[in-house]
């Protein structure tokens, strides 16, 4: 029997309206209730994940927050930050140089808002729509941040921000991940950050094997713990090569695709 069940938010748990439908909701308390843990493992900072954690009741369950892709770990029982990595503070004017000389947007997390240097642009509006946190304008970006911060986002049009990606991963090589989420944010994270490192982590804690895990995901962030987990799980709208990893292949996150898989895998096993 699988005894915990990772979910990736945006494109594998809630709809296009960034919300959980009913159906799933439902098929997660029941699984929750047969004392199967729940993760949600996000690109999101810890407070934009808090909402859906606690719609789920999390907190009654055992079960965890994984924000910034891993760089923060929350049991949300007790809401103690059982692992937390920080972005090396003197990489990041590099970061900004970089937004900034390719017109691009770049923005970070302070206390329950998103702290970015134009609240105007289109992805940047993106980002505070599925977070559902405010936005505070940093024209002096690199003076006004306090730190420390757990990872910068670089937002902008697809097609060249696909060409940054690859300058900005040369550039940084040894010395903070770099990598896309979806086709117009370009994550900035410390070194080795990713889902599957940090679920090992939390595992090994909680005494859980992977092979005794469900991993939900869609997007190239959720490979690894995909790859990682005993059963890994791809929505229908995943990319190519998520699709291809995985152990299943689920109805897509407009179809409680998740729930499907869950019925299937945990309650009916």
């Amino acid at each position: 029997m699988y005894k915990a069940i990772v979910l990736d938010l945006d494109g594998t748990l809630t709809n296009s309206k960034k919300e959980i439908t009913p159906h799933t909701r439902e098929v997660l308390m029941k699984a929750q209730e047969m004392g199967v843990k729940v993760i949600l493992a996000s690109g999101r900072p810890t407070y934009g994940i808090a909402p859906l954690a606690d719609q789920l009741e999390l907190d009654r369950f055992g079960g965890y927050i994984l924000a910034i892709n891993g760089g923060r770990i929350t049991n949300w029982t007790t809401k103690e930050i059982v692992f937390d990595q920080i972005l090396d503070e003197k990489l990041v004017p590099e970061l900004y140089k970089a937004a900034m000389d390719n017109h691009f947007q770049i923005l970070t997390y302070q206390g329950d808002a998103i702290a970015a240097t134009d609240i105007n642009d289109e992805y940047v509006l993106h980002e505070a729509f599925i977070n559902k946190m405010p936005l505070v304008h940093y024209p002096d970006f690199l003076n006004q941040l306090y730190f420390p911060i757990n990872k910068c986002l670089i937002v902008g049009e697809p097609t060249r921000l696909a060409v940054l990606d690859k300058q900005l991963a040369k550039q940084m090589e040894g010395r903070m991940s770099i990598y896309r989420s979806c086709d117009f944010f370009l994550e900035c994270v410390p070194l080795g950050i990713d889902k599957a490192a940090s679920l090992k982590r939390l595992f090994c804690q909680m005494g859980i094997s992977l092979d005794e895990v469900i991993a939900c995901g869609d997007g190239n962030n959720d490979l690894s713990m995909i790859q990682a987990a005993g059963m890994g799980v791809a929505m229908a709208n995943s990319s190519p090569d998520v699709l291809a990893a995985a152990n299943f292949i689920t109805l897509s996150n407009e179809e409680d695709g998740v729930a499907y898989a869950i019925e299937k895998f945990v309650l009916n096993a």
